[in-house]
C-alpha cells in the first residue's frame, strides 16, 4: 500500500488534501486583489475619480463618462489582456515542461509587431500631428487583424521549421530565429520615416490607452473560447510534467493533444498582442508565482493563472498612469521593471540548485 501511494502524483493527491483550503483562499483573495485593482483603476488617471463615484457610477446611479467610456474599458481590457497572457504562459510552461517559458517564446510578438508595422506601411505617411496618448489614431482599424495575422503565421512559421510540436528543443530554437528575422524585416519597415518609428515602438513597448469597448469584447469571446478548452486539457499537461514517455504510456495522443495546446495558447498570446502590444513578463511571472501557491495541477494552475495574470496587468497599468502622472508610461515598461528582477531572480536560484 505504501508503494502504490508513492507511485500516484502529487497533482491527483493534492485534491484530497487539505492543501485544497488554501487552493480557495488563494483564489478568493485574487477575486478580491481584481476588484480592488478594478476600483482603484478606474479612479487613477490625470483627472482623479473618488473610490465613491466610481462605484456609483458603476452601478449606473451616476452619470461620468470618464468612467464608463474612457476607465472603464482600459481597465477591463487590461484584466482580459492579463488574464490571456497568464493562462498562455501557463500552457506553454505545461507544454515545454519550463516554468521560465513565456507566451512569445515561438515568435508570435515578433510576427505581431510585423503586422502593425506591415499595416502602418499599406496605409502610408503617418500625420506628425497626432498624440502620443493616441497612439493607434491615425492608424488603419485593420491594424489589430493585421497584428493577430501575423502573430499566427509566425508560430505556422516556427512549426514547420521545427518539424512539428513534438520536438521541444527544435520548437524553442525555430522560434528564436522566426522572431529574429521578423525583427528584422520589422525595423526596416520602421526606418522609411521618424512618425512610423515613434507608432510602432509604442505599439511594441505595450499600450492599453486605444483599448475601448471593441476589444474588451474581443478579449472575453477569446478567454470564454479557449480557457474551458485548455482547462480539459489541464490533464494532458499534468501527464506531460511526468515526461513524455508515461504520458505516452496513458494512452493520450500527445501529438494532436500538443498541437491543440499550441493553437489555443497562440490564440490567446495573439489576440493580447492585437489589442494592447507587447506587454513582457506577464505571462512569465503569474503562472510561476501561482504554481508556488496552489501547486503544479494545471486544472488549477490554469485558472489561477488568468486570475494573476489579470491582477497583475491591471495593478501595472494602474502604476503606468500614477507615476508620471498626468502623463504615463506604457505598460509595457512597467511591466519589464517588476518582472525584470523577478526573471534575474529565478535564474539565480536555478543555477544555486545545480
Amino acid at each position: 500500500m505504501t508503494n502504490a501511494k508513492r507511485r500516484v502524483p502529487n497533482t491527483e493527491r493534492q485534491q484530497h488534501s487539505p492543501r485544497g483550503h488554501a487552493r480557495a483562499w488563494v483564489f478568493l483573495g485574487l477575486v478580491g486583489l481584481l476588484g480592488l485593482v478594478l476600483v482603484l483603476g478606474v479612479g487613477q488617471g490625470a483627472v482623479y475619480v473618488s473610490p465613491g463615484e466610481v462605484l456609483r457610477a458603476l452601478s449606473g446611479a451616476e452619470a461620468n463618462p470618464i468612467v464608463t467610456d474612457l476607465r472603464l474599458p482600459r481597465v477591463l481590457g487590461a484584466m482580459g489582456v492579463g488574464a490571456a497572457l497568464g493562462l498562455a504562459g501557463a500552457a506553454f510552461q505545461g507544454l515545454f515542461r519550463n516554468p521560465l517559458a513565456d507566451p512569445y517564446l515561438m515568435g508570435s510578438a515578433a510576427g505581431a509587431a510585423f503586422g502593425v508595422t506591415l499595416a502602418v506601411s499599406l496605409a502610408g505617411t503617418l500625420s506628425a500631428a497626432y498624440s502620443s496618448s493616441q497612439v493607434f489614431a491615425a492608424l488603419p482599424s485593420y491594424v489589430t487583424l493585421f497584428a493577430f495575422v501575423g502573430a499566427v503565421l509566425a508560430v505556422a512559421l516556427t512549426l514547420l521549421l521545427s518539424g512539428g510540436a513534438s520536438r521541444t528543443h527544435d520548437l524553442i530554437l525555430a522560434g528564436v530565429v522566426v522572431g529574429a528575422v521578423l525583427t528584422g524585416l520589422t525595423t526596416y519597415l520602421m526606418l522609411k520615416d521618424a512618425d512610423r518609428i515613434r507608432a510602432v515602438m509604442a505599439y511594441t513597448l505595450g499600450n492599453l490607452s486605444f483599448m475601448g469597448w471593441d476589444g474588451v469584447r474581443a478579449m472575453a469571446l477569446y478567454l470564454v473560447l479557449s480557457l474551458p478548452f485548455l482547462w480539459i486539457l489541464g490533464r494532458t499537461l499534468n501527464a506531460l510534467s511526468l515526461g513524455e514517455e508515461t504520458a505516452r504510456s496513458l494512452g493520450l495522443p500527445l501529438l494532436a493533444l500538443k498541437l491543440l495546446v499550441i493553437g489555443l495558447a497562440t490564440l490567446l498570446t495573439a489576440a493580447s498582442v492585437a489589442y494592447a502590444g507587447i506587454i513582457g513578463f506577464v505571462g512569465l511571472v503569474a503562472p510561476h508565482a501561482l504554481r508556488r501557491l496552489v501547486g503544479g495541477d494545471y486544472r488549477v494552475l490554469l485558472p489561477a493563472s488568468a486570475l494573476g495574470g489579470a491582477v497583475l496587468l491591471t495593478a501595472a497599468d494602474l502604476l503606468a498612469r500614477v507615476l508620471t502622472r498626468p502623463a504615463e508610461l506604457p505598460v509595457g515598461v512597467v511591466t519589464t521593471m517588476l518582472g525584470g528582477p523577478f526573471f534575474l531572480y529565478l535564474l539565480w536560484r536555478g543555477r544555486r540548485n545545480v
